[in-house]
């Protein structure tokens, strides 16, 4: 079953402020681990 476009941008905008979160982040260890993290819940997106 396929998304709408409305579901998708949801989706973009999840991924969106995901990233801006991590982009701000001044720790780098931090920065890291949450980038890190975006990852995997992508990667876990494309397994499913």
């Amino acid at each position: 079953m396929g998304q709408t476009d409305s579901q998708f941008k949801a989706f973009i905008r999840f991924i969106l402020d995901a990233l801006k979160e991590a982009d701000n982040e001044t720790d780098e260890a931090k920065h890291k681990a949450k980038m890190a993290k975006i990852i995997e819940n992508l990667q876990k997106i494309l397994e499913d």
